[in-house]
């Protein structure tokens, strides 16, 4: 069996390449199905490597001489910095010396790369982002979770199709249940969007629509992807991280405020790191671009080591099921389905 090919933009987030890197190397030492092209200045990644044991036939080096700033505008910076590690990376999927692209770079640039450099496969309008976030029952995709701000309803029904056949190939659950971010649970409620969409996935051919769900039952919600346009999927990720953050500094100053609650927190921190494990946004790796021709996926720009990895092991499933392929067979028969629906009615 041919191992998965990764492209890692070694140049793209905060800690770069030292975080690429090393993600690069847990994710070799972890599994022996892939190997990583790491994608920058050479010099720079040579120094990461250096005194690092790893398997030298799985890992290769391709030297890219210039970086996309996070600031930098992104169509821009795609069509003028020819030679970026997150350009020469793209290009390494669409030429097919590589399956997939991991970078934590900017996430506009990275959005346009892979939409005008991979493609976009037919049919699919604007391709989003799907971020799996924690629940208790097990995590959700959220899609739109930061790639299209402004929607249509026909586009929201796209993302729920990608992202029922990336849960079912991807995470294994099947016949996976659909649900749109709104402010209640009645249909008459919510802005336009909502209102105009709902309709539409409850007719939709293919998908298991379950109904609205509200941004306070997100965190205990079975619902496996939940749907929304990227302005509504941001707020949802940005707060996640910021009660994260509250919890941890509450929990934190709880705990020193006198002897009996540190000994209290001594004997009750094994159970206490099992259970912020489950809510660990990291766990889950990067955030995948859907509809497009290969697999394009992007981390957060203050990405460790152990998002990397986990982004990597991720990319296994998505590319030994051909989740590309079944993407673009959903879309078709859903296209197929709206035009004998529409003869029906002439």
């Amino acid at each position: 069996m041919e191992r998965v090919r990764i492209a890692i933009d070694c140049m793209g987030g905060d800690n770069a390449p030292e975080a690429p890197v090393a993600g690069a190397l847990d994710a070799l030492a972890a599994s022996s199905e892939i190997e990583v092209i790491l994608v920058g200045r050479e010099e720079e990644i040579q120094k990461a490597l250096a005194g690092k044991k790893y398997d030298a036939g799985r890992l290769s080096i391709r030297n890219a001489s210039e970086v996309i700033e996070t600031a930098e505008h992104p169509v821009k910076a795609i069509n003028s910095k020819k030679d970026s590690s997150m350009v020469v990376s793209l290009k390494l999927v669409k030429e097919g010396e590589a399956d997939a692209v991991l970078s934590a770079g900017n996430s506009g640039a990275l959005l346009v790369g892979g939409q005008t450099i991979v493609g976009r496969l037919p049919g699919v309008k604007r391709a989003p982002f799907g971020a799996m976030i924690p629940t208790t029952h097990g995590g959700s995709l959220l899609v739109d979770s930061g790639a299209n701000v402004d929607c249509r309803p026909d586009m929201l029904i796209d993302f729920a199709r990608l992202g029922s056949v990336y849960v079912s190939e991807v995470l294994g659950r099947k016949n996976p249940s659909v649900g749109l971010v709104n402010i209640g649970a009645e249909e008459e409620k919510g802005n336009a969007l909502v209102k105009e969409t709902i309709p539409l996935l409850r007719e939709a051919a293919g998908l298991n629509f379950v109904g609205s769900v509200e941004a306070r039952d997100i965190p205990e919600t079975p619902v496996d992807i939940i749907v929304c346009d990227a302005f509504v999927g941001n707020v949802v990720i940005k707060m996640y991280e910021g009660v994260a953050k509250t919890m941890m500094k509450a929990l934190q100053t709880g705990f020193k405020s006198n002897p009996v609650s540190a000994l209290g927190a001594l004997m009750s921190l094994p159970s206490l790191k099992k259970s912020l494990k489950d809510f660990d946004v990291s766990q889950y790796g990067g955030a995948p671009l859907l509809g497009l021709k290969g697999l394009v996926m992007k981390t957060h720009g203050s990405a460790k080591a152990k998002e990397f990895t986990n982004s990597c092991l991720q990319m296994i499933a998505f590319v030994r099921n051909d989740v590309v392929g079944k993407m673009q067979k959903a879309l078709a028969e859903a296209e197929k389905s709206k035009t004998a629906e529409s003869a029906s009615t002439e």
